[in-house]
């Protein structure tokens, strides 16, 4: 089993490298993303773009995805150690020693995997060109 998570609000082609990267690790995909409160805390009052539900539905539709799960915390930490995968997933723009959870899944015996980033990707790009702020 393999976890990752995020805010996935605008999703871009680096979102999909994350996912696709993700999924070539192991048989099923389980994706956690940050519900509205835990967005709002941790990238400010105008974010997500996209409520919950329309990141969480957009992403279950995706072929390489098995299953979506919300959670409101500001880490995924309680959610990793309730489902124990066994490899762990982020961007390029975390390090292993800056992945929350990194530890736990390698003291079971898991692994932890950083997929590069796809150059020029960014939400926040994308929502300062969207304003005219570029």
């Amino acid at each position: 089993m393999v976890f990752t998570n995020g805010v996935f609000d605008l999703l871009h082609p680096g979102h999909v490298d994350v996912l696709v990267g993700a999924r070539r690790q192991g048989d099923s995909l389980i994706v956690a993303v940050n519900g509205d409160d835990s967005v709002r805390r941790l990238k400010g009052p105008t974010r997500p773009i996209r409520s919950e539900a329309e990141r969480a539905y957009v992403l279950a539709a995706f072929e390489t995805v098995d299953c979506v799960v919300l959670f409101d915390q500001d880490t995924p930490l309680e959610l990793i150690e309730r489902l124990r995968p066994d490899v762990l997933v982020k961007g390029g723009d975390y390090t292993e020693e800056t992945i929350v959870g990194a530890s736990q899944v390698r003291a079971w015996g898991g692994t932890v995997i950083v997929v590069p980033l796809t150059p020029g990707q960014s939400t926040s790009n994308i929502i300062r060109t969207l304003r005219g702020d570029h």
